[in-house]
């Protein structure tokens, strides 16, 4: 297998700007198939900006993202719908459909999708939710689930078509710690017994590292480190740092940019 074939996802010299602020400023790396890939940042670092060009929403102002070996945004509207087929999508909040219960919810997708009988939808949306240790809620609705149930639910549904790749935006936001470790496993058993390909952006590292197989950090606009998550907990790059314990001040300052504190307090108030 060549280093083509062997990434699902391979992410070339990525620009975008949103008016003249620019986001991404050259945003190179690749995802192996079948692997764990966690792309953290701090907040505001451009983590959804890039997940939206995976999925085609966003067009790059230079450089290319290609999945499946194809650049996402050369696609047709008709190809494009094909190819997000192959993509499942767990949101920062969830997503689910509130006036549809955890069954429908599922079997959404699949009817959307596919021209499958509901005798065989029946069967896979119960097979998917026994997966997360759902299958005794299929009959609730969102609004009766716990947020450690609505994200096992979203889980759920990401790989209901059996996508090629699941992207997790933010999947550990706002969890209680069992809820979080139950989510976190959950995403590394359903990875390897679909024999799927993960990417999950999130600022959560204790978490992430546990699961995941590489790390890609970006920070204003590139890729400011990467490796194995072992030896990201043992490097030296001061960014790194900063973000694996949790410092205030760093590469990533605290204070937003401007004037000396001195010199505000020294102008007249009106």
């Amino acid at each position: 297998m060549n280093q083509s074939t062997a990434n699902l996802v391979e992410i070339t010299d990525l620009h975008f700007s949103y008016g003249k602020r620019e986001v991404l400023k050259g945003i190179n790396l690749s995802i192996p198939r079948g692997k764990i890939i966690a792309i953290l940042g701090v907040s505001g670092c451009g983590k959804t900006t890039l997940l939206r060009h995976f999925g085609g929403q966003l067009r790059p102002a230079r450089g290319s993202v290609k999945f499946l070996g194809k650049v996402v945004h050369e696609l047709d509207n008709n190809e494009l719908y094909a190819l997000r087929r192959e993509m499942g999508m767990m949101f920062q909040v969830s997503g689910l459909f509130s006036d549809l219960s955890v069954y429908e919810n599922l079997a959404f997708p699949m009817r959307e999708h596919t021209d499958l009988p509901e005798e065989m939808i029946h069967d896979l949306v119960l097979m998917k939710l026994q997966a997360v240790g759902l299958r005794g809620a299929h009959s609730l609705m969102p609004s009766e689930l716990s947020g450690g149930m609505e994200r096992r639910v979203a889980l759920a549904r990401a790989t209901a078509l059996d996508p090629q790749l699941i992207i997790y935006d933010e999947p550990f936001a706002g969890l209680d710690p069992i809820s979080l470790n139950t989510i976190a496993n959950l995403i590394r058993r359903l990875n390897d017994a679909l024999g799927v390909t993960s990417v999950v952006v999130t600022y959560d590292l204790s978490e992430s590292l546990k699961v995941v197989d590489y790390v890609y950090f970006i920070h204003e606009g590139v890729v400011m480190a990467e490796g194995n998550a072992e030896d990201m907990l043992e490097s030296t790059d001061p960014f790194v740092r900063q973000f694996v314990n949790a410092q205030p001040d760093g590469p990533v300052a605290f204070q937003y940019p401007t004037r000396p504190y001195e010199e505000d307090l020294q102008l007249k108030v009106g």
